[in-house]
């Protein structure tokens, strides 16, 4: 399958816009990141369809095996333990390579593939590595500080390394140590944690308004410590978070970003890998339905209220009362470093987030959690494609057509 040509369409509505192209990995593209979304909600048609647009089009590393029936069926109906973890870890792997083939394919050569690898995971390193290995073009990093991913990537220096920061000290430390490995970012996303979805870049819940997130403070900030350090042309800063019109864009790159990330408002596209009833529970959701909690890797997050989510915060102090270590992982996949119910971290969320992200993947409500945004979307409720959503980010309010 290959992509419908319709980037050069998109390309001459940017230019006619006045906003700036993203310049990325020796790449001129739409100022627009697709954000990468686990379990499988961001696989190959979101990611490929993206890209061929001409925008930054991200892949999941999450356990994607749930887009792959043979590889289900591989890893079904196993025993806990370290035989178990291997066999899951290896089929990952084997559809991390499948997805990016495939995005690849669907990308037509356009635009920028990166693959998106949480810092958290257990197969991080793994990850990384084969998705280098696989031709990705860049490898985004979040859920932790990623100060070793220039060694994992030191066979692969075409390819553009990508950390997820949220403020300016963040990216002081980054690229300082990064600098003494002879690498600098390729850009870095800076991700406001009251705005994003999923798993957000502040110690606990009580920090998410604390005003050194604000772009406003940390993109000017950011860009003053490159500027010192001789590399503010090499080193492009993408915000992340509450974005969802022209007006946005043009907002953030006036304060210096070189582009922006959305990850709900892709979710919610037609070609978003996701079941549609995924999809209608994301674009149907209220403001007063969005709930901030702990989640299982010990960050705040932000999801859906829905059914399964506001049953476990009810019970989540009783469960946190009686936490406690177990002997291994009681799901066989083990995908944490560090995790809540396993390790018996009281403070932490006491649930398989794996379990729960797969059931959401699906659109269960009754078992699901459902990762978003605390914003509105683009066309509110409504289910559209990838390029009337790039269009719309495209286009002056004032010159918008009634939907």
């Amino acid at each position: 399958m290959t992509a419908e040509p319709d980037a050069d369409g998109l390309a001459a509505r940017l230019a006619a816009s006045g906003l700036a192209a993203l310049q990325l990995a020796g790449r001129s593209l739409l100022p627009v990141v697709q954000g990468g979304m686990g379990v499988g909600i961001s696989a190959q048609r979101l990611a490929g369809a993206v890209a061929a647009a001409g925008a930054v089009g991200t892949l999941s590393s999450v356990d994607l095996r749930r887009h792959h029936p043979d590889l289900m069926d591989r890893t079904r109906g196993l025993e806990p333990g370290e035989a178990a973890k291997k066999t899951i870890d290896d089929a990952n792997l084997e559809a991390l390579s499948r997805e990016i083939a495939g995005a690849r394919q669907r990308s037509g050569g356009r635009g920028l593939l990166a693959v998106n690898v949480m810092r958290a995971v257990s197969a991080y390193a793994a990850q990384v590595k084969r998705s280098l290995e696989a031709g990705i073009d860049a490898v985004v990093v979040g859920a932790g500080l990623p100060l070793d991913l220039p060694d994992l990537a030191a066979d692969h220096p075409r390819a553009a390394l990508i950390p997820i920061l949220s403020d300016a000290r963040g990216v002081q430390l980054i690229v300082k140590k990064w600098e003494r490995k002879k690498r600098l970012p390729d850009a870095i996303v800076i991700e406001h944690p009251r705005l994003a979805g999923g798993h957000l870049g502040a110690a606990q819940v009580a920090d998410l308004d604390d005003p050194r997130f604000d772009f406003e403070n940390v993109i000017p900030q950011s860009r003053a410590f490159l500027r010192a350090a001789g590399v503010e042309d090499r080193v492009p800063l993408i915000a992340a978070g509450g974005i969802r019109s022209f007006e946005d864009i043009a907002r953030l790159q006036g304060l210096g970003a070189a582009g922006v990330q959305l990850g709900t408002a892709f979710a919610v596209t037609a070609e978003c890998d996701a079941d549609p009833a995924f999809k209608r529970v994301l674009a149907e959701a209220q403001r007063e339905d969005i709930v901030e909690f702990t989640s299982v890797a010990g960050l705040p997050a932000r999801a859906v209220g829905t059914p399964w989510l506001r049953q476990y915060l009810k019970a989540e102090p009783r469960l946190q009362a009686v936490a406690h270590a177990k002997a291994r992982c009681t799901k066989a996949f083990d995908c944490l470093a560090q995790c809540g119910l396993r390790d018996g971290l009281a403070g932490w969320g006491q649930f398989c987030i794996d379990q729960q992200l797969a059931s959401a993947l699906h659109g269960d409500l009754k078992k699901g959690l459902f990762f978003r945004g605390a914003g509105e979307l683009p066309f509110g409720a409504q289910i559209r494609s990838v390029r009337e959503l790039l269009e719309r980010l495209l286009t002056p309010a004032s010159a918008l057509q009634p939907a």
